[in-house]
Order: structure tokens, then C-alpha cells, then sequence
């Protein structure tokens, strides 16, 4: 199975006690503002997205990891690895990507965690090259790809919703891990 700690966060696969406090994070509007149409995801829509994540661990060898708090257990979110398949241009890249419970905003953990997925993409899974995709605006989310020392690429449209996005992007000869 596999887990990644960092000082204050377990990144591990997901378990059936991570579906209701995975829903009550997908159910805040403000968190998923800027993920895909800015909607919130009930229970089943949770549990179909973990599915698929877990889906994706099976296929790719990656995915999106649970990420827990190691000091109290509680799921803080998620934060991982995926195939961007909604967007045509970037279907055989692998972004990077995180999502954590408003309570945990603004407190480090999502470059923590993002820094342990990327470490162990490029380390781990032998990735030559990873990219991030934000919705134009999303500045704290630009924050957490900068500190990741990746680079500004191109911007794109989204191909169903139509808004911004910004892709960086950072391959192994660049990484500074």
C-alpha cells in the first residue's frame, strides 16, 4: 500500500471512513468554487469521485491520495496525481492536484502535500514531467504551484465550462526536490 508522511500529514489510499468527511468537504461551496463547474458534490457523487480515484491508482500506478492530519487522524482532504482526460491538449500529461477542507486553508498543507506528490512523481513513479492546471484567478492555488518551483506554460479554456485555466508545468531536470 502507499503512504507518504511529510512532518504533519499521512498521504495514503482511501478507506470507507473517508467518505463522509470527504463529502462534507466536497459539500462547501467555497472549496469547490474552483473545481469544475463550481458545484458541490453530495454523498454518492463523493463516493463516485473516490471510486474513480481509486480506479486511477489501479491503472496508472497513481492517483489521488487521502491526506490526513497525523496529529488528530482527521481527513484534511485530498491531494494527488490524475490523467487530465476532460482536456484534449494535456490527456497524456499527469497533473498535480489538491483539494483540502476550508478548516485547513491557509495553514501550509497543501504545499506540504503537494511537495510529497511531487517528489513522488518524479521520484517515486519516474515521471519525467508534471503539470498543474488553475482556474485563472485561483491565487492561493498559484501560491502552492509557484512554491512548487513550477514554471507558467500556456493558457487554455476549459472545454466544458469554458473558463481559464493556466498550465505550468516542471519536468525532472528542473525539479529541485
Amino acid at each position: 500500500m502507499t503512504e507518504i508522511r511529510t512532518p504533519r500529514l499521512l498521504l495514503r489510499r482511501w478507506t470507507d471512513d473517508d467518505l463522509a468527511p470527504m463529502a462534507d468537504i466536497n459539500a462547501d461551496p467555497q472549496v469547490m468554487r474552483w473545481i469544475g463547474d463550481g458545484s458541490t458534490l453530495d454523498l454518492d457523487r463523493t463516493a463516485e469521485e473516490i471510486e474513480g480515484w481509486e480506479e486511477e491508482w489501479d491503472d496508472e500506478g497513481f492517483g489521488l491520495f487521502a491526506v490526513e492530519l497525523l496529529a488528530s487522524g482527521e481527513l484534511a482532504g485530498c491531494a494527488g496525481l490524475s490523467v487530465p482526460a476532460f482536456l484534449p491538449e494535456a490527456r497524456h500529461e499527469v497533473a498535480i492536484s489538491w483539494r483540502l477542507g476550508r478548516q485547513y486553508w491557509g495553514q501550509g498543507y497543501a504545499s506540504e502535500a503537494a511537495q510529497a506528490v511531487l517528489e513522488f512523481a518524479l521520484q517515486d513513479r519516474g515521471l519525467d514531467r508534471v503539470i498543474a492546471l488553475n482556474p485563472l484567478g485561483h491565487e492561493s492555488s498559484l501560491n502552492v504551484v509557484r512554491k512548487l518551483g513550477m514554471a507558467f506554460e500556456r493558457e487554455a479554456a476549459h472545454p466544458e465550462y469554458g473558463h481559464a485555466l493556466t498550465v505550468h508545468s516542471i519536468d525532472l531536470t528542473e525539479y529541485q526536490g
